[in-house]
């Protein structure tokens, strides 16, 4: 029996790495930037899309921050490990809206990490302030 589970046991160690590679990066659960903000997302749908909710940690507002519902979409859900996303944030307080772009990336202990790009667009009275509406 000693032997069997010492093969077993190295068998498990020698496929942890491949097993950590096949797995796919998902994006269901809870996040949190290095910045302190955190998001929440649901499962995906067949159509790969999701919802959830975003707590910043950063704003340049003097009103009281709020949990902000999301919206998005995963690039052929289920094809490859590390998908691209993208969602926007309808900030609940605040006249502006975010885009996300970004690729959940998977390391080989299994560690998902989401990297993302954003813009941030907020209401302006008219097209002439266009220029200072988009950070």
């Amino acid at each position: 029996m000693g032997t069997l589970s010492c093969c077993l046991l190295l068998a498990m160690a020698l496929l942890g790495p491949r097993a950590a590679a096949a797995r796919k990066c998902d994006l269901q659960g809870q996040w949190r930037n290095e910045m302190g903000s955190n998001m929440t997302l649901s499962a995906l749908d067949a159509a790969g899309t999701f919802s959830g909710s975003y707590h910043t940690a950063v704003a340049a507002t003097n009103k009281q921050i709020v949990v902000s519902p999301l919206q998005g979409a995963q690039q052929h859900p289920g094809a490859k490990g590390q998908p691209t996303f993208g969602f926007t944030v309808q900030w609940q307080f605040s006249d502006s809206t975010t885009a996300f772009v970004g690729q959940c990336f998977m390391d080989r202990r299994g560690k998902e990490t989401l990297e993302t790009t954003w813009l941030l667009r907020e209401e302006v009275p008219s097209r002439r302030d266009t220029w200072k509406a988009t950070r």
